[in-house]
């Protein structure tokens, strides 16, 4: 019998080894709790570490979702600024902040696009950050990458990139991505402030109002994964991935392996995807876990592995 098919739903790709360690180091998991065993990847995050990974784990496509942070970066840039920098001095530094942050965000997608157009194994989503390009300059934004560029999703963070899944600003943005038939994946689960911006429930407007848009929540709702279910029950063009969750299972603040397993039984397993979260987790180690969840037939776990991909994310 052919192994089934094996799509990597959720994986970040960095330039440099640098720019993957740092990341690494930089980005603090602290949603499931604690849990004393966990299996963390040594991989950096590059395109050779992601191709050897898919490899080794028989991944034959990888989705890369790379996140783009421009509250921080703008954060950032300003914290630089010589002390006392005021009055007209000030509103040109900031503009020239933004316009910075602007070009960064476009080449930081046009780099996506181009590593999947010479390695085809590879499918880019968008990063779409409405800080940065709100509305109708997000939109225009989104069109350009998947009509000229290759590029086949939309990647949003509201819990990193300080905004609500509902927030009305990226009212375009779904539109446009209903109007071209290309998906959306968001990060779902809490932020430190308890805004909820990226809680299943925040994804619940964008949902009723999009109803053809094939939204993804990432992490399966992460550390409010118990809000999945009545999301996934009130609306069908809810997706997920097991991203993350799956390896942190057993975790304190995270589902058991059978909690997690009946979740995904109840959500429905034709609506759940493999997803990785490479670098920080091994393409090869999540496909074990997905193997081993009780309660799931081989045939709803083979099309978790890649199947339910393909069709979710019009592969």
């Amino acid at each position: 019998m052919a192994d089934p098919i094996k799509v990597d739903s959720h994986v970040h790709l960095y330039p440099t080894a640098e720019d993957g360690l740092a990341d690494k180091e930089s980005y603090q998991i602290w949603e499931y709790g604690e849990r004393a065993d966990m299996c963390f990847s040594d991989l950096a995050g590059t395109l050779d570490d992601a191709k050897e990974a898919m490899a080794v784990a028989g991944v034959s496509k990888a989705v890369v979702v790379n996140l783009f942070m421009g509250r921080l970066l703008r954060e950032a840039a300003i914290a630089e600024l010589p002390e006392g920098t005021g009055g007209p001095d000030r509103e040109t530094a900031l503009a020239d902040i933004d316009a910075h942050i602007v070009d960064r965000m476009k080449t930081f997608n046009r780099w996506g696009c181009q590593v999947a157009a010479d390695q085809p194994q590879f499918v880019p989503f968008i990063a779409a950050d409405i800080t940065v390009l709100p509305a109708d300059e997000g939109a225009t934004h989104v069109r350009d990458m998947v009509e000229n560029h290759g590029g086949r999703g939309v990647k949003l963070h509201g819990a990193v990139q300080g905004f609500s899944m509902s927030d009305e600003r990226l009212w375009p943005i779904y539109r446009t991505c209903e109007e071209l038939d290309v998906p959306v994946i968001g990060h779902s689960g809490p932020d430190r402030n308890g805004a909820g911006f990226a809680e299943p429930r925040a994804f619940g407007r964008m949902l009723k109002e999009f109803p053809r848009l094939n939204a993804v929540l990432a992490h399966m709702g992460g550390g409010t994964w118990a809000q999945a279910l009545e999301i996934a029950e009130t609306y069908p063009n809810a997706y997920f991935d097991c991203c993350e969750i799956i390896e942190w299972t057993g975790g304190t603040n995270a589902p058991s392996v059978e909690q997690l397993a009946r979740l995904i039984k109840n959500i429905g397993p034709e609506r759940v995807m493999m997803g990785s979260d490479f670098p920080w987790y091994d393409l090869d180690h999540t496909v074990e876990r997905i193997m081993e969840l009780p309660m799931l037939s081989v045939e709803e776990k083979e099309g978790i592995l890649g199947a339910n991909a393909v069709r979710i994310l019009n592969l």
